[in-house]
C-alpha cells in the first residue's frame, strides 16, 4: 500500500511563470519556477498524502503577474479506480478559482499577451528599490537604494498597493492568491468575502524588458491582509490577519518592506487608532520586533526623549547604540516614565503589548548591567508586564507558585530579548 502513497507536499510544484522576454532579464541563479509548498493539509487531509498513484506530479503554475492559473496532474501509474483513490485534481479545483486552464500552449499565451499590458490594481502607497540580482553577480559593492537610480535597467522597483473589495477586479485577483495563504501559513484559512470590511496590501516586482524598457512588467512577490475594529470613540483597530511572500522571495528582506509599508500606511490614516497583529507566528513575530526596534532607533526625537537630550548630544546629534551609554535623565528609566510611554504609544499606533516590550527591550539595550538598582528596577517592570497581561492565569497560582513562574518567565523573556537586539545592532 505504501507504493500507491506520496506526500501531497513533494508531488505540488508551483511556478510564477514569465512572458518568454522577461526572462532574458534575470541572472542564471534567479528562478521563479519549481517551489513546493509548506503545508497542504488544509487540502489533502492532516497526513497530507495522497493515495493510488506512482510517480504522481501536480503543477500548478501562476502567470507571474495576473496570477492566471494552469493546472496539470500526471502519474506514471494508477490503481484501477476505486473509492480509496484520491481525486487530485478535483480536489484541488475546489480551491482554486474554476476558470483556471488545462492546456499548456492556451496557458503560454495569456503569460505573452498580459506581459506588458497587466497592471497592479488599487493604490500605490510604497516602493523601494533594489539592484537586480544580476547586477549584483557583475558588482558586489553595496549601493545604497537612495542611490540607485530609477532609469538603470540593472534597478528593480518594488511596489506595494492598497485594494479594498470595491476595487474594480480586486475580488478575482484575491481569489487567485489567496491559495498561498493555504500553503504557506500554518493554521491559514480563506477569509469571508461577504465581510464588506476587508482591506489589503499587495507587493509587485517592477522590471524592465530589454525590447521594451518604456514598458514596466509587474510580477506578484506577496500580500498582507487587514481588518479594521471599532476603536473607541471614533476611530478604529486595524487588525493585520495574514502576511505571506511567496518562497522565490523570501530571505531578502521583503517581508521587512511589506511590514514597513504597512505600517506607514497605517500612521498616515487619521481614522485609525493603532496596528495590531492576530496571532503572530514566531518568524513574524521576530520581523515585527526588528523593525518597530530599527524604527524608534532611528526616531530622533523618541530616542533624544528616551535617553536624556545630553546624551545623544554627547554622541554628534546621533543616539548611541550600545549598553552602558545611557547615563542622561531620560524617560526610558528603568523604570519608564508612563506616562510618556502611553503617550508615544498613541503617537506612534502600536498595540499596548508590543509597544511595552519595545521599551523593555530598548532599557535592555542601554542599560549598565552593572547598575543594581537600574537592573532591580528594570526587573519590576517586566514582571509587572508580565503579570498584567497574564493575570487571569497567575492569579489562580499561589504566590510563591505565582513569584517562581513570574521570575522563571522574566528571564526567559530577557534571553529573547537580547536574542533580537543581537540582530538589530
Amino acid at each position: 500500500m505504501a507504493d500507491w502513497t506520496c506526500s501531497a507536499n513533494e508531488a505540488l510544484t508551483l511556478s510564477l511563470v514569465r512572458a518568454e522576454k522577461d526572462k532574458e532579464a534575470l541572472a542564471e541563479d534567479e528562478s521563479y519556477e519549481g517551489f513546493h509548498p509548506v503545508f497542504t493539509y488544509p487540502i489533502f487531509g492532516e497526513e497530507e498524502t495522497i493515495y493510488g498513484y506512482k510517480d504522481l506530479v501536480i503543477n500548478l503554475r501562476f502567470a507571474s503577474g495576473s496570477l492566471a492559473q494552469y493546472l496539470s496532474v500526471r502519474w506514471s501509474e494508477k490503481l484501477e479506480s476505486s473509492s480509496t483513490v484520491d481525486d487530485v485534481e478535483g480536489t484541488l479545483a475546489k480551491f482554486i478559482p474554476e476558470d483556471y486552464y488545462k492546456q499548456e500552449d492556451t496557458f503560454a499565451s495569456r503569460v505573452e499577451l498580459e506581459a506588458t499590458s497587466f497592471e497592479p490594481l488599487g493604490e500605490k502607497i510604497y516602493s523601494y528599490k533594489r539592484r537586480s540580482p544580476a547586477a549584483l553577480g557583475k558588482r558586489k559593492a553595496v549601493i545604497p537604494q537612495d542611490a540607485l537610480d530609477p532609469e538603470d535597467p540593472d534597478t528593480v522597483i518594488y511596489e506595494v498597493y492598497h485594494a479594498t473589495w470595491n476595487t474594480l477586479g480586486f475580488r478575482e485577483y484575491h481569489r487567485r492568491m489567496q491559495l498561498f495563504i493555504l500553503l504557506y501559513i500554518e493554521g491559514g484559512s480563506y477569509i469571508n468575502e461577504e465581510e464588506d470590511s476587508w482591506e489589503f496590501v499587495v507587493l509587485f516586482e517592477r522590471r524592465k524588458r530589454k525590447d521594451a524598457p518604456s514598458t514596466p512588467t509587474y510580477h506578484f512577490v506577496g500580500y498582507s491582509s487587514l481588518y479594521p475594529f471599532y476603536c473607541y470613540p471614533e476611530r478604529v483597530r486595524m487588525r493585520l490577519s495574514q502576511f505571506v511572500i511567496v518562497p522565490p522571495y523570501q530571505r531578502q528582506g521583503h517581508g521587512s518592506e511589506l511590514y514597513n509599508s504597512i505600517y506607514q500606511y497605517i500612521v498616515s490614516r487619521p481614522d485609525i487608532a493603532e496596528l495590531t497583529v492576530e496571532d503572530p507566528a514566531e518568524a513574524f513575530e521576530d520581523l515585527r520586533d526588528v523593525n518597530d526596534l530599527k524604527m524608534l532607533l532611528n526616531h530622533t526625537q523618541f530616542m533624544e526623549e528616551a535617553l536624556g537630550p545630553e546624551v545623544a548630544s554627547a554622541a554628534g546629534g546621533k543616539v548611541p547604540r550600545r549598553k552602558g551609554a545611557a547615563k542622561g535623565k531620560g524617560k526610558l528609566g528603568p523604570p519608564a516614565d508612563k506616562g510618556w510611554v502611553e503617550r508615544w504609544r498613541r503617537e506612534l499606533k502600536m498595540a499596548g503589548r508590543q509597544f511595552s516590550r519595545l521599551v523593555e527591550m530598548l532599557i535592555l539595550l542601554y542599560m549598565d548591567p552593572a547598575d543594581a538598582v537600574a537592573a532591580r528596577a528594570y526587573r519590576l517592570q517586566v514582571k509587572e508586564r508580565i503579570y498584567r497581561f497574564n493575570f487571569e492565569v497567575l492569579a489562580q497560582m499561589e504566590k510563591p507558585e505565582r513569584q517562581e513562574k513570574l521570575e522563571e518567565t522574566f528571564h526567559s523573556v530577557k534571553e529573547d530579548y537580547l536574542r533580537i537586539l543581537s540582530s538589530v545592532r
